[in-house]
């Protein structure tokens, strides 16, 4: 489990439940708790990470290299992790996200195919296909927990980055995404929910399952943070597919907005109804996420 804000979310609920936790990240950090053993380790060693999940019950994983890497350096991270589950027999849960359906018209389900064509979509395909065919060659138990676009404290975003500060400063917002269509929004806390959900579900385990999300524009969204701040209305713009192109050549990141962003102007909705009736986890309320990053 890498140190993010999902990580230590997962990490708390486990912890305060009464479970003692192992947390294991390249830098070894994570929450100050009595039951949790935080651990630096480099996940792609696999008998390094074997031995940490020795005896464990459950291996979550949240981890991912760096987003441009992604079809480089997923590859090698997913072949350890799995390689750690044979050698233990740990249950294990992933963290994915919802690019490995590619465009979808219509509410996003989690019975799908997984038909995107780009590469980071492919890469997250990839990681569950693999995951599934290793638990049908040997019977380990593996689920996904797959979460959209993250709001809210601790929150690594578009939004977070590109939309939440500057809404609270009141300095204009310029957004790689069309302003007035309809997103799914995953709260950190709701998908942590559903990942420690799904691990004492032994139902869950073979499929992959969706994270609550709450659905809005980025428009509404923004209106509803300066409204809960009292700051002035937003001031929005979208990016155009030009300008997103002069900045990747000068940073990687933005040269993955047109895979994940960049997208026809039809609504982008996510179906979490099986994790509300399986699981019983449910998504908050829209006010409460984003009144935690004031």
């Amino acid at each position: 489990m890498n140190w993010g804000a999902t990580a230590s979310k997962t990490v708390l609920l486990l912890a305060e439940d009464g479970e003692r936790v192992r947390m294991i990240s390249r830098t070894g950090g994570g929450p100050d708790h009595p039951l949790v053993e935080r651990i630096a380790a480099d996940a792609t060693d696999t008998d390094r990470l074997t031995g940490l999940a020795e005896g464990a019950d459950t291996l979550f994983t949240t981890a991912a290299p760096p987003y441009h890497l992604w079809p480089e350096q997923f590859p090698a991270l997913s072949a350890s992790l799995l390689g750690a589950v044979r050698r233990t027999g740990a249950a294990y849960v992933m963290l994915g996200n919802l690019y490995a359906y590619g465009p979808v018209v219509g509410p996003i389900t989690p019975d799908l195919p997984l038909a995107a064509t780009g590469p980071k979509g492919r890469a997250r395909a990839r990681v569950w296909e693999e995951a599934a065919a290793e638990a049908a060659a040997s019977g380990v138990r593996v689920t996904e927990v797959r979460a959209g676009q993250f709001y809210g404290a601790g929150a690594y975003s578009v939004f977070s980055l590109m939309v939440q500060g500057q809404v609270l400063g009141g300095t204009p917002v310029l957004v790689p995404q069309p302003l007035d269509v309809p997103h799914s929004y995953s709260a950190i806390g709701d998908t942590a929910r559903t990942l420690v959900a799904a691990s004492r579900e032994e139902s869950a385990y073979g499929r992959a399952w969706h994270a609550p999300a709450s659905t809005l524009s980025v428009r509404e969204l923004a209106t509803r943070l300066a409204a809960l701040a009292s700051a002035p209305e937003p001031r929005l713009a979208e990016m155009t597919e030009r300008e997103i192109s002069l900045l990747a050549l000068t940073e990687p990141f933005w040269a993955e907005m047109h895979e994940v962003l960049v997208k026809p102007g039809h609504p982008f909705v996510v179906d979490y109804s099986e994790t509300e009736k399986v699981l019983g986890v449910t998504a908050t309320a829209v006010d409460d996420v984003l009144g935690e990053v004031m």
